[in-house]
C-alpha cells in the first residue's frame, strides 16, 4: 500500500503501545509513519515493555521513549504535559482492554492515562485482545463511552489469535493503520485548501506521460516521458485546493492522493477524454503530456512478421490536443509545455502564440540533469501578451518545488486577469 504525504506539513504523532502480543506490530507501524514523514514519539506502558523493549522504539522513532509519568529528567517533572501539547494525534496501538477501561473511567494513574486526559489532540485507539474479551459487555460499554467522548475507535480484524481462538480482536496491519492516519491528515489539509488554497474551487485537468501509437498488437511508437512532472503538478494543484483530473498515458506512477485518474494509451484517446472534461466543466487545462506527433496510418491486425532488411510504415499526423482545446468556445485557462532540445525559448514563445495559449512552460530535455527521467527540473514560463506579465525563470529544483512555482504562476495570471477586468 502506498501513499503520498507531499501536501501535508510536518505533523507530530504519539504512538502509545500497551500490553499485548500485537505490540510487535507497533514497531512496524512506527517505521511506516516515519518513512511517510511524520514526527513520532512513543509512549509505552509497563505491560508493553514485557513484550518489546523501549530501545527498539527509540531506534525506529529517533526519539527517546516515554515510560514514566513523573520523569525527573523532564522539565519541572511535567513532561507529560509538554508531550500532550506536542501531539497532533495520539494513536494507541495496540489498545489493551485495561487501557480502554482506564480511558472510559477517567483514571490517571500512569503516563498514558494522564496523557489521554491532558491532550487536546484527537485520540485514536486500535483495540487488540482475545475475542471473548472484545465481546464482553464491559468492554463494549467502555467503547461506547469512548466514542461518545470523541475517541476514534479503529475496529479490530477477525482471524486466528495468539491464544488459539478465532474471532474479532486482531490489531489491523501496520500499513493499514499508517494509511488511515495519512488519509486523516490529507482530508484535514484538503478542507483548509478548499477554503484558502490558491486554486480553491477550480477544476484542473492535466495530461501527463507519453502516448503509445500501435503498429501491430505487440509494437508501438512512443517516447521517453515518465509523467513525473504532470503527476507532481497534479499533487500541487490538489494541495492548492483544486479538483484535479489527471489524464495519464502509460506510466508506472502512483496516483497522487485525492486526484481522479483516467488512463489512456493513444493521442486520439487522450484528446477524446480531454474533450469530455470540457463538458464536465474545466477551469484550467495543463498539457504536460508528451503526445506523439504521428500515429500509424493503418494498424496491423496481427503481429508483423520479420522479413527483409526494411519495414516501411506509413504515418499520419496526430491531433494537436492543446491547440484543439484552446479553440473551443468555452475554453479554459490554457497552459502548455514545451520540451525541446535546442532553441528552447524561441520555440516555446512561438507555440504560445500559434496555439493561442495563456501560459507555456519550457525546458531543455537534452540536459541529463533535468530530462524526462530526472527528479529535478528547470523551466522558463512565458505568458500571453494580454497578461502584461514578464517571463519567469524557474531555477533547477525538485519537480515538487517546480510544480508549486507553476501553481503560483497560474494563480498570479488568473488574478492579473481579474485586476485588468476590474480596471475596465
Amino acid at each position: 500500500m502506498s501513499f503520498d504525504l507531499s501536501v501535508i506539513p510536518n505533523k507530530n504523532i504519539i504512538v502509545a503501545v500497551t500490553g499485548g502480543i500485537a505490540a510487535y506490530k507497533s514497531a512496524i507501524l512506527v517505521r511506516r509513519l516515519k518513512d511517510a514523514g511524520f514526527n513520532i514519539r512513543v509512549v509505552m506502558t509497563k505491560g508493553a515493555q514485557a513484550f518489546i523493549t523501549p530501545l527498539t522504539f527509540q531506534a525506529l522513532s529517533g526519539n527517546s521513549v516515554h515510560t514514566e509519568l513523573l520523569n525527573p529528567e523532564a522539565e519541572a517533572g511535567m513532561g507529560h504535559i509538554e508531550l500532550a501539547r506536542w501531539a497532533d494525534l495520539v494513536l494507541v496501538a495496540p489498545a489493551s482492554c485495561d487501557t480502554l477501561a482506564k480511558f472510559a473511567a477517567g483514571l490517571a494513574d500512569d503516563l498514558l492515562s494522564t496523557l489521554y486526559l491532558a491532550t487536546k489532540a484527537p485520540v485514536w485507539v486500535a483495540p487488540a485482545m482475545n475475542q471473548q474479551m472484545w465481546a464482553a459487555k464491559a468492554t463494549q460499554r467502555n467503547l461506547n463511552t469512548l466514542v461518545e467522548d470523541g475517541v476514534h475507535v479503529i475496529m479490530p480484524d477477525a482471524g486466528a489469535q495468539a491464544c488459539g481462538d478465532i474471532g474479532l480482536g486482531r490489531m489491523p496491519e501496520p500499513e493499514e493503520l499508517a494509511y488511515q492516519v495519512t488519509e486523516y491528515f490529507h482530508k484535514a489539509q484538503r478542507t483548509i485548501a478548499e477554503k484558502f488554497g490558491q486554486l480553491a474551487g477550480k477544476h484542473v485537468v492535466i495530461t501527463a506521460g507519453p502516448t503509445r501509437e500501435s503498429i501491430d498488437p505487440v509494437r508501438y511508437i512512443s517516447n521517453h516521458s515518465t509523467g513525473k512532472m504532470g503527476f507532481s503538478l497534479a499533487a500541487a494543484c490538489y494541495s492548492a485546493g483544486a479538483k484535479v483530473t489527471l489524464i495519464a498515458g502509460p506510466v508506472s506512477l502512483d496516483t497522487p492522493n485525492g486526484v481522479r485518474r483516467i488512463n489512456v494509451q493513444s493521442a486520439v484517446q487522450m484528446l477524446d477524454t480531454s474533450m469530455q472534461m470540457l463538458d464536465e466543466g474545466c477551469d484550467i487545462f495543463i498539457a504536460t503530456a508528451a503526445v506523439a506527433d504521428y500515429r500509424v496510418a493503418s494498424v496491423a491486425e496481427h503481429k508483423i512478421k520479420k522479413s527483409g532488411d526494411e519495414l516501411n510504415v506509413s504515418l499520419v499526423k496526430n491531433p494537436d490536443i492543446v491547440a484543439t482545446i484552446a479553440q473551443q468556445a468555452k475554453r479554459p485557462f490554457m497552459v502548455g509545455f514545451a520540451a525541446e532540445t535546442r532553441n528552447v525559448e524561441e520555440y516555446a514563445a512561438g507555440k504560445l502564440v500559434a496555439k493561442k495559449l495563456d501560459m507555456i512552460a519550457c525546458n531543455d530535455v537534452s540536459r541529463a540533469d533535468i530530462g524526462f527521467a530526472s527528479d529535478q527540473n528547470a523551466m522558463t514560463v512565458f505568458f500571453a501578451d494580454h497578461y502584461q506579465m514578464q517571463k519567469r525563470d524557474l531555477e533547477k529544483a525538485s519537480k515538487q518545488e517546480i510544480s508549486q512555482q507553476l501553481v503560483d504562476a497560474i494563480h498570479d495570471a488568473l488574478n492579473h486577469t481579474a485586476e485588468i477586468e476590474e480596471d475596465f
